[in-house]
């Protein structure tokens, strides 16, 4: 009779797992592709999923990909990766860096890179899911590896969940995800209730009346009126926002005029908003308008604001039970290597799918940086300033053991739930 567990049986075809991923994975890192143009990995990810003797579901909500492995009764766990890469110019200096070139929407070239680690995340799933086929007498129920487009633009899943999602998956009791992050590689972070903000982000058009530069009595001038705007903005987290309420309004870019002695007629404005609770993100979102309306009537502006909202991810709230039985496995076989993860201000649109589908999840993260970097860094006080961070041009993960540490989380978490067959 064994007395091994079902950690250690499936893990144990690791060793056997790490050639082929190390490989998939600096592909993948070469070769990456931008949201809603992942043909290629999904191809990819699709054939070693069936070789794995999953039942494959392609081209779900446009690129995205589903494995389905039922063995016995029990519980379906969901894991999902997102595959989607970056328009960003890879800095790395890796001898797999990305040296891809594509002709972007507006038709101009952009350089693609994996800069935010989506390669890490596809990789791991696929690990794990290999390890889980390959020992199915170690668990029981089903596994759903879903792989995710367009996580970079926010509505990959729920392109996915409209594409009839729930259909394809059928009843499902969990759904658990993870990020790689700019903290030593080895470690798995988990915190219970919110964990990422909601974002939005606006674009304000604001009018006003063109006139000569010399005779700006003539005009409404449209960069004065954005200048106040910004300047008022900055008093609704530090005005209206509770201190122990986190959140973020940023103006990242403003557009006016053509010459530097022509009053122009309009300005536009783009704004990213980040909250945790939905009602502070609807407090917010009032707040910009009232400002807005308000400061077009003090500057007399001759026509009414227009806004805009695109690019919206929703919260990523960890269920607290669900959280509590990932972290005690996650205690149990990475010891002190198992950590709370901080508050993250970045945004995600995982949360969409187990939304859609009623269930509970949880999201965690793992480290990508080299741990003696990382603690060089830590002990010098130059974490900001010297370790690369998610989008960075630099950004790239060590392999090792990132990799190893990802696939583990995911097979941990997922026998969390599946465990081992009952006689």
């Amino acid at each position: 009779m064994t007395t091994e567990s079902p950690v250690d049986s499936v893990l144990a075809g690791l060793d056997q797992t790490r050639d082929w991923q190390e490989k998939f994975y600096r592909r993948l890192h070469q070769y990456p592709e931008l949201s809603h143009r992942e043909q290629r990995t999904a191809a990819e990810v699709a054939e070693r999923l069936r070789s794995f003797g999953y039942d494959v579901h392609e081209h779900v909500g446009g690129t995205g990909v589903i494995g389905l492995l039922r063995h016995g009764t029990g519980p379906a766990v969901l894991l999902r990766a997102d595959m989607d890469a970056l328009p960003v110019q890879e800095q790395t200096g890796l001898d797999y860096a990305s040296s891809v070139v594509v002709t972007g929407e507006d038709g101009q070239q952009v350089p693609v890179a994996h800069a935010c680690g989506h390669d890490v995340h596809v990789a791991c799933l696929l690990g794990a899911a290999a390890l889980l086929a390959g020992d199915r007498d170690s668990w029981q129920g089903t596994i759903i590896a879903l792989f995710q487009p367009a996580e970079e633009l926010g509505d990959g899943a729920r392109r996915m969940v409209d594409d009839d999602l729930k259909a394809i998956v059928g009843k499902v009791d969990v759904a658990l995800a993870q990020h790689v992050l700019p903290a030593p590689s080895g470690t798995v972070g988990t915190r219970p209730g919110p964990v990422l903000s909601a974002a939005d982000s606006m674009r304000v058009t604001v009018h006003g009346r063109g006139s000569h530069g010399s005779m700006p009595q003539a005009s409404v001038d449209p960069v004065v009126l954005a200048a106040m705007i910004v300047v008022r903005l900055q008093t609704v987290v530090a005005r209206e926002v509770a201190p122990a309420d986190p959140a973020v309004v940023t103006v990242g870019s403003i557009h006016a005029g053509t010459k530097s002695n022509v009053i122009g007629d309009h300005a536009v404005l783009e704004l990213n908003v980040r909250s945790y609770q939905e009602s502070t993100r609807a407090a917010i979102l009032a707040a910009i308008t009232r400002i807005v309306q308000a400061e077009c009537q003090a500057s007399g502006s001759p026509r009414e604001p227009e806004f805009s909202l695109f690019d919206r991810f929703p919260p990523t709230s960890n269920d607290t039970a669900t959280t509590t039985r990932v972290r005690a496995a996650f205690d149990a076989f990475f010891g002190d290597r198992s950590t709370d993860l901080p508050l993250q201000t970045a945004s995600e649109d995982f949360s969409d799918i187990p939304t859609a589908l009623s269930i509970p999840y949880t999201y965690w993260g793992i480290g990508g940086i080299d741990p003696d970097t990382y603690h060089r860094a830590e002990a010098a006080g130059r974490v900001a300033q010297d370790i690369p961070v998610n989008h960075a041009p630099d950004f790239a993960p060590v392999i090792q053991p990132t990799l190893d540490t990802g696939t583990q989380a995911l097979v941990v978490a997922a026998l969390a739930y599946l465990g081992r067959p009952h006689p």
